[in-house]
């Protein structure tokens, strides 16, 4: 991949970005009439997040799936080790090393914005009223935005970018697996007046948004490194001539012929 590529992938990450936070700052604005009309359906006539102790979406979507993907990025990590000791590895340490940190920055940065957030979540917003409840937005330190569970999904991302120089087919999978998973997880934590849609979507463009210019500075700087090529896994398959090989060859030997 030449250097117009990787400028040419940089300048579609800008648009993208740039569109998607008009987007969101113009059409989705945090706590909206968007916002509350998507998260209406999980509020009660008394007012409350009737999901919110939810035994399925407290246990599987908060604690297991959290946990799977954390073994996933840990694997990365065990692999980056690996490479320092098996040969066949040691192309891929780079790759391995880059998605490992990035998915960990990804989500500490998610968990740094939140904490200085003023905004609360959805389930500490609603106050009683004489006709049902309405929303309250005075609440100035409630460290609920952007995501933060939806972080942990959204950080297979990082794959996108770890892998769209060298192995495209790869780099789309973690894109459609983070968008999908964080989505989901993001979801869940809407059933449970944990945040709303924006808080999640803000999530995913600021994981994206930290990618790009991480790639941007390493396909300037290091371009050989994320251009590591998929052949460097050769190891792992057979070539098309030796299948053909392999194939002769067992015709040759085979009795019944």
């Amino acid at each position: 991949m030449n250097s117009f590529s990787s400028k040419h992938l940089i300048q579609h990450d800008a648009t993208i970005l740039l569109s998607s936070f008009a987007i969101l700052t113009f059409l989705l604005p945090i706590g909206g009439k968007i916002d509350q009309f998507l998260i209406r359906p999980w509020i009660n006539s008394a007012g409350q997040f009737y999901l919110n102790d939810n035994w399925y979406l407290n246990y599987w979507n908060h604690d297991i799936f959290k946990y799977v993907l954390i073994v996933i990025y840990a694997c990365f990590l065990f692999l980056w080790i690996l490479s320092f000791f098996i040969e066949k590895l040691k192309s891929q340490r780079f790759l391995y090393g880059y998605m490992f940190l990035m998915s960990s920055l990804s989500t500490a940065l998610i968990g740094f914005i939140k904490s200085q957030s003023s905004h609360a979540c959805p389930i500490h917003m609603l106050k009683n009223s004489s006709t049902g409840f309405i929303w309250d937005f005075s609440a100035t330190d409630g460290q609920c935005f952007p995501g933060g569970h939806a972080s942990t999904g959204f950080a297979l991302i990082s794959g996108f970018f770890v892998y769209r120089l060298s192995q495209h087919k790869r780099a789309k999978m973690f894109l459609m697996f983070g968008l999908g998973i964080g989505f989901i997880l993001g979801w869940g934590q809407m059933m449970r007046g944990q945040h709303f849609l924006s808080h999640n979507l803000w999530t995913a463009w600021f994981i994206y948004a930290f990618n790009s210019v991480v790639f941007a500075v390493l396909a300037y700087k290091f371009p050989e490194k994320l251009s590591t090529s998929r052949n460097d896994h050769s190891y792992l398959n057979l070539s098309s001539d030796r299948l053909v090989n392999l194939f002769h060859r067992s015709k040759k030997h085979n009795p019944m012929q």
